[in-house]
């Protein structure tokens, strides 16, 4: 079985949900605290050891590949100025993994945004992060998928109990235990409409390691839902074959394509930064105190 190396996060969305912010910034170089999303995930990427990204990107979206490029004179300023861990932090982004890019020149849908990333994968398994979803944890989920892949030697999903009322917004997945955290998939729906098309309240959340067979999959994979070209549809046909793993990952999941969703990963990280935790928690009990 070959190791995973390559990852894949689709990042050509247009960000509707977070206008009028994502007008001319991408939404995924919207700062959580001090670090742009799409850093978050990257550094997730890199955690489980993935030697190689690409980044699907669109049409006004090139802050996203100078944000991991070198910035000399940046640098230089920060050297000069004394401020060595500024700089180190800085300096190290570039090489966090080897960074490709790409653009979906139309968007339509998560599928195609996949597909446009056959040359890059080959003929080896690859993950994909959901450009919208940051998951902070002790553990990177990424990692924790890749295991699963490489224990079972099947694709591989990352999902979350989503509440009963949210389900006609996600995927419902036909999920049985099979380990700690880890489910046997061999059926899923993507946003049932009626009660009695439930499979479950399990999701499929932001992260998935799939094998290169899913390429084959989506070229005849039709459009789906909103006139894309769904991934889940390929992926329900993994499942339906020879099943996929389900991994319960350890991490919080924040969808930064919703404005509530931002806030809570602004507040939680927040709370838990080195530098401005502290006085964010007292400003926070007091605010509390006045609500």
């Amino acid at each position: 079985m070959k190791p995973i190396r390559k990852a894949v996060i689709p990042a050509a969305g247009l960000g509707t949900r977070v206008l009028p912010a994502s007008k001319a910034i991408p939404k995924e170089m919207l700062p959580i605290v001090d670090k742009p999303v799409i850093q978050y995930i990257v550094e997730e990427a890199a955690a489980a050891g993935i030697e190689e990204i690409l980044i699907i990107t669109s049409r006004g979206k090139s802050a996203i590949e100078d944000h991991f490029d070198r910035s000399p004179e940046l640098e230089q300023r920060l050297l000069g100025s004394g401020k060595q861990a500024l700089y180190d932090e800085i300096a190290a982004i570039p090489g966090l993994a080897n960074l490709t890019f790409i653009r979906q020149k139309e968007t339509k849908g998560l599928g195609h945004a996949v597909l446009c990333a056959k040359a890059f994968v080959g003929d080896e398994p690859f993950a994909v992060l959901y450009g919208d979803d940051v998951i902070i944890g002790e553990q990177s989920a990424t990692a924790e998928l890749c295991a699963a892949y490489e224990k079972y030697g099947k694709g591989v999903v990352g999902i979350k109990e989503v509440p009963h009322e949210m389900i006609h917004n996600y995927s419902s997945l036909k999920a049985e235990p099979i380990g700690p955290r880890e489910f046997a998939v061999t059926d899923m729906i993507e946003k049932p409409k009626t009660p009695a098309e439930v499979l479950s309240y399990y999701s499929i959340l932001g992260r998935c390691v799939l094998p290169p067979e899913i390429f084959g999959i989506l070229e005849q994979t039709p459009p789906g839902a909103g006139g894309e070209i769904q991934l889940t549809d390929a992926m329900l046909q993994l499942a339906r074959n020879g099943g996929m793993v389900g991994v319960d990952y350890t991490g919080t999941r924040y969808d930064m394509g919703n404005k509530l969703g931002m806030l809570q990963a602004a507040v939680e990280v927040g709370l838990a930064h080195a530098e401005v935790g502290p006085a964010f928690r007292q400003y926070l009990k007091n605010l509390a105190g006045r609500l």
